[in-house]
């Protein structure tokens, strides 16, 4: 069994790093490969397995709880584990797309000023750090070859 509130804390200090390292290795190519690898596998797949635990216990401690309707998943979140699985699900997540985000920027060569502002986007508000990278792939001389921007 976890505790959901050190596990919400400790999910919180662990991204936190690898967001700033993310950053860091847009303009440090020399870090690329320990932190893509750090933030696209080993600390999405340890939150996958805090999460698997978590959102069972939220099912355990929810009856009615689901994913079929609104009224299910507010059930399902009235338990702290599956609200606690769902931030989980948060970072886990944004933090793969934000290291997507900056490894497709930099294999398209796309200059990092133009990169960074849509990794705090992206780890803040998800879907609207992708849309900005995607408007920023459509800006001329960005590095594309005539791609679509997804």
């Amino acid at each position: 069994m976890l505790l959901p509130e050190p596990v919400f804390s400790t999910a919180g200090a662990l991204v936190a790093p690898c967001w700033l390292a993310l950053a860091v290795s847009l303009f440090i190519p020399a870090l690329r490969p320990w932190v893509w690898r750090i933030t696209s596998v080993v600390v999405p797949v340890i939150l996958a397995i805090a999460y698997l635990i978590l959102i069972r216990q939220g099912f355990s401690e929810a009856p009615g709880g689901g994913f079929g309707s609104i009224v299910q998943v507010r059930a399902l979140f009235a338990s702290d584990s599956a609200l606690a699985a769902g931030w989980l699900h948060y970072l886990a997540f944004d933090l793969f797309v934000g290291t997507w985000i900056a490894r497709t920027g930099a294999g398209e060569t796309i200059h990092p000023l133009l990169i960074l502002p849509c990794l705090p986007l992206t780890f803040m508000l998800g879907p609207l750090g992708l849309a900005l990278f995607f408007a920023v792939r459509l800006m001329p001389g960005r590095g594309q070859s005539g791609r679509a921007p997804w």
